[in-house]
């Protein structure tokens, strides 16, 4: 019994020092992709499938069949990229191209007056009307393609099974809390700060006291339908800020 303990500790260790060792192969083979890829679709994303594609990768490994891990990593880590890419049908793409298109606008308008752009300033810079954008914002939120959690698809592609990428690795301390962690929250802290006093209250109901979009609603006398479309600006505008860090 006590072997078979020890066995299991030396497996969890082996299966932690390479998946940080080697997590450096996944944003570079997603930078490699990106490269050829047009803007509507998001690094992030591929470095979330090229991140299960590793943890799969060193499960699986076996030395008697494999040449190294390294190879035998980047095979899958690109394979998991590829059937993310695959997996993305038009619908998806035409809901990111929208995402992007907010996302620039949102950016345009922060960088010039230096504060968090409004709903009526989006929609201005999009030369669209309030109701359009806000409808747009509907669609995103439908479409499931907006996640602050980053959510990643399983290789069934199944929507049911969605895992976080953490809780593929075991253990309080592991390498994704350590993928640049300490960078990412500070970026989210400062970018949460810049919000509105609404945003900021739909961030701490939603994301600390783990209340649904419509118990939020009910919270802040609004329809769950205005909840959802205020969270999606707000992931929309943590992704501007962002995206500098990922691209």
């Amino acid at each position: 019994m006590e072997k078979h303990a020890a066995h299991s500790q030396d497996y969890e260790k082996w299966r932690e020092k390479n998946i940080l060792e080697y997590a450096y192969l996944v944003k570079y083979i997603a930078a490699r992709f990106a490269m050829r890829l047009p803007s509507t679709v998001f690094f992030d994303e591929l470095v979330s499938a090229g991140s299960l594609g590793l943890i799969d990768a060193v499960d699986k490994f076996d030395p008697d069949k494999h040449v190294s891990l390294k190879t035998y990593a980047q095979y899958r880590i690109k394979g998991a990229i590829l059937d993310e890419l695959r997996s993305m049908d038009k619908y998806s793409r035409s809901m990111r191209k929208k995402i992007q298109d907010i996302t620039k606008a949102v950016k345009r308008i922060e960088d010039e007056k230096g504060t968090s752009a409004t709903d009526m300033e989006v929609s201005q810079e999009l030369g669209i009307g309030l109701n359009d954008y806000y409808n747009i914002l509907t669609d995103i939120h439908r479409s499931s393609v907006l996640s602050l959690d980053e959510f990643i698809k399983t290789k069934k592609n199944d929507a049911s099974s969605n895992t976080r990428f953490q809780s593929g690795i075991k253990g309080d301390d592991n390498p994704a809390d350590r993928f640049d962690r300490k960078e990412i929250k500070l970026m989210l802290v400062q970018t949460i700060q810049t919000l509105s006093e609404k945003e900021q209250m739909v961030v701490s109901l939603y994301y600390y006291d783990e209340l649904t979009l419509k118990e939020i609603g009910e919270v802040l006398s609004l329809t769950e339908s205005r909840i959802c479309q205020i969270h999606t600006a707000i992931l929309i505008k943590l992704k501007a800020r962002l995206q500098n860090y990922f691209n």
